[in-house]
């Protein structure tokens, strides 16, 4: 039983606020709100925060500024409201307590008096024997007098739920048809021995209220999954839920040695692309070919074609590798893309502090606006901007000595007087007139112009590569270029 024909698309997002948003969180919910959006349905944004252990405000708090710069609204959730509120599971801890009670009372649940060391010799013992391992019934069926017993020894119940003794088949919208006999799903537990209720309950029961006809996750969460449609049809049966919601599990994203990319690797860190200054459009642009793709020949596309294209059907089951690089060349094309007023309003944190190397007196916004569209065909990421810039507002140029030892071969100290009486005589507000005074300077002794200008792009900005060096140094201006190859020359004698 799933989502009839017609009905209104509703979908969740329902991360936990446990430390930094990662990237396997992003994709999932960039295809939840692509869904919705497609459908003009309803995003759920619900934040599952019932381990107070591991819970905290500080990650709610980046949870939701995470989904801001994404891009992401949500219809239904924190700070927008909803028919539905509370959206934050540990102010609904009267519902699952009610719900609760009314699925011991209907017989669909029961209390389980076994200790942890008696489930691990059980487990053991079925091992031994061959058999499936998990919860066996044990207190399934109790007699009164049992039930009396365990209490009369101090022992203090959890909740289980009782899986109906049939195969449960379903359809995964991603996966196709999936089928779990008994013995493989167990009676699971839905309420620990201290009264508060487990994910197990209150993620299908907040659906179930919430109404959520499609539940799009991720594939981990797969084997859970029979046990949500038993808890459905049992709430269907009091009276709690209207229907068992559609499925689609997405396929794992692996990080190095075909690995789950999990919270520990350092490159599933939001906060990581963030601070290096992905544009949101290209890490989600990327995200979103991680088991899904617009068209064979199109890797590059905005959030809004994905929308118009975006087909759950269509999302590939197999685990999908996260792949750096590709991410990074696919925001480089997103930076390329980006208007220039955009793009260097956008690179704004980065020149200045903490990111800025040079005082704040020293930046010169004719000079940035000059160099700003030559920057913009250069970067992988907006981070990149400070290194490739700095030169302009730094005093001196930051000599990397590796770069230094490999431009400045023998003969150099030639190579530079001469193009700097080259250039004192060019016309400096050309780039091309510039580049003939050092193409100049190299044909005199015997250098084509890529071997020329490495010296001088060296003692001018400190770099061996960096944007192009006859507008870079133009904006820099004449005083300042061959006053740094006067430098160049002295530092070259000593």
């Amino acid at each position: 039983m799933a989502s009839a024909p017609g009905t209104p698309v509703r979908v969740r997002f329902c991360p936990s606020p446990t430390g930094n948003p990662h990237v396997g969180l992003v994709r999932t919910a960039l295809f939840n709100w692509a869904f919705a959006r497609h459908h003009q349905g309803t995003l759920v944004f619900r934040i599952e925060d019932t381990d107070t252990a591991r819970d905290s405000e500080e990650s709610y708090t980046q949870l939701l500024d995470a989904m801001r710069w994404l891009g992401f609204d949500w219809d239904e959730g924190p700070e927008v409201g909803g028919p539905h509120a509370p959206y934050r599971q540990s102010q609904r801890m009267d519902i699952y307590e009610d719900v609760a009670q009314k699925l011991l009372d209907a017989g669909h649940a029961y209390y389980c008096y076994c200790s942890q060391e008696e489930l691990d010799s059980r487990r053991e013992a079925a091992r031994a024997a061959g058999k499936p391992s998990g919860y066996d019934g044990h207190c399934r069926d109790l007699t009164a007098e049992q039930v009396e017993e365990y209490k009369a020894q101090g022992r203090t119940p959890i909740v289980r739920f009782r899986m109906p003794d049939e195969t449960i088949t379903f359809t995964d919208l991603v996966r196709g048809e999936l089928t779990f006999t008994p013995e493989n799903v167990p009676d699971y537990g839905i309420v620990r021995a201290n009264g508060a209720p487990l994910y197990t309950l209150v993620n299908p029961v907040d659906d179930a209220l919430m109404e959520i006809t499609h539940v799009l996750r991720g594939e981990d969460l797969l084997s859970s999954t029979p046990r949500q449609v038993a808890l459905y049809k049992a709430l269907i049966d009091l009276g709690i839920a209207r229907q068992i919601p559609a499925f689609g599990h997405l396929p794992y994203v692996m990080g190095e040695g075909n690995k789950k990319l999990s919270k520990r690797d350092p490159q599933s860190s939001l906060n990581l692309y963030r601070e290096r200054g992905f544009l949101p459009e290209g890490l989600l642009n990327y995200l979103s070919l991680l088991g899904w793709s617009l068209s064979a020949d199109q890797d590059i596309f905005s959030v809004q074609e994905m929308v118009a294209a975006f087909d759950i059907a269509d999302v590939n089951p197999n685990p999908a590798r996260f792949d750096l690089k590709k991410c990074e060349a696919i925001n480089a094309d997103h930076i390329r893309m980006l208007d220039v007023k955009d793009f260097t309003e956008r690179c704004a944190p980065w020149l200045r502090a903490p990111f800025a190397p040079w005082a704040p007196e020293d930046f010169d916004e004719a000079k940035w606006q000059a160099i700003a569209p030559h920057a913009q065909t250069r970067l992988k990421v907006l981070s990149e901007i400070t290194e490739n810039v700095d030169f302009l507002f730094l005093a001196e140029p930051v000599h990397d000595e590796a770069s230094w030892t490999k431009a400045m071969k023998e003969g150099s100290d030639a190579l530079l007087a001469t193009a700097r009486e080259k250039l004192e005589s060019a016309d400096w507000t050309s780039p091309d007139s510039l580049k003939e005074a050092v193409l100049a300077a190299g044909e005199a002794h015997g250098l084509k112009l890529g071997k020329a200008q490495a010296p001088v792009r060296v003692a001018v900005t400190g770099r061996t590569v960096g944007l192009p060096l006859f507008e870079s140094l133009e904006i820099l201006g004449k005083e300042k270029t061959l006053a740094r190859i006067d430098a160049a020359l002295a530092k070259l004698a000593a």
